[in-house]
């Protein structure tokens, strides 16, 4: 159903949102979109922080003695 738009389609839809909800709104509609799309990556951003933390933690020295003696 949606395949077939094409831009000229989009531009009747893009006009009438525009006169239905006014030019004020979108642009504080946009800015909320903008602001969630900044806490998403952000907490992404901390999850990932999180995981390789949490790896490091977990990281144990497999090195045998023998090789820590002679490195020191």
């Amino acid at each position: 159903m949606l395949n077939n738009i094409g831009l000229p389609g989009l531009l009747l839809i893009a006009v009438v949102v525009l006169v239905l909800f006014g030019r004020g709104k979108i642009s504080s509609l946009m800015g909320e979109v903008g602001k969630g799309i900044t806490a998403f990556k952000k907490g992404v951003d901390e999850g990932k922080q999180e995981l390789e933390d949490a790896k490091a933690a977990d990281a144990v020295d497999v090195t045998p003695e023998e090789e820590k003696k002679d490195k020191a």
